[in-house]
């Protein structure tokens, strides 16, 4: 669809109506754009995406029926060119990395201000990247890390439920000398000192979900 007006077509993807209520005011107060419609979850981001066809899409990555990042790769699989701003609580370079991987064009916090967000708005337009100030900062710190295989991370997420080596072996299917070597590689990656601190790790850089 043509832009209305010549105004930049914004499509708002959040499962908290109060929080879209106020995007929406934001965005329709900005004389260069309006939005063009909302969504409640990711699967709906999907269809309303195919439906409108906006310039930007702003969303959510916890939502109900498909996930932020699910809804990206959906999008993106179906409009490669699409313009993508993720809007979330969650921090963690991990996090921004599998977001800006599959496609978004921006990421930042819901404690951001409207002025950045109507900026992220109108450089995602345009292809330019956008990533907050303190998330910046924290990506970069850990730009040379290795990151978590999805091994790896199978293991560590049995390990935050409290589950022992053993019970993790069997429930993987490997033997417990391959999680012991995956705990340590994980401890090593994350600079851990031990099973618990490479969970607290994990979950501040948005390997796992709290």
């Amino acid at each position: 669809m043509e832009n209305q007006n010549g105004k930049l077509r914004v499509l708002i993807a959040d499962d908290h109506p109060v929080m879209r209520d106020g995007l929406r005011a934001a965005i329709d107060s900005a004389a260069d754009m309006t939005v063009v419609g909302e969504a409640a979850d990711g699967a709906q981001s999907v269809v309303r995406f195919r439906e409108l066809q906006p310039d930007v899409t702003l969303l959510d990555l916890q939502m109900p029926q498909m996930d932020g990042l699910q809804a990206i790769a959906a999008i993106r699989a179906e409009w490669p060119g699409a313009r993508l701003v993720i809007l979330t609580t969650y921090p963690g370079d991990a996090r921004v990395k599998q977001a800006l991987a599959l496609g978004a064009t921006a990421y930042l916090l819901k404690t951001s201000t409207r002025d950045d967000i109507l900026q992220a708005i109108r450089g995602a337009a345009i292809g330019r990247r956008t990533i907050v100030g303190e998330l910046a900062s924290e990506v970069a710190s850990h730009a040379v890390a290795d990151m978590l295989t999805a091994k790896e991370l199978s293991a560590l997420r049995l390990v935050a439920t409290g589950h022992g080596n053993k019970r993790i072996a069997e429930m993987l299917c490997i033997s417990e000398d391959t999680v012991k070597a995956r705990l340590k590689s994980i401890m090593a990656k994350l600079g851990a000192s031990d099973r618990t601190h490479a969970v607290t790790i994990a979950i501040r850089r948005g390997f796992l979900d709290s």
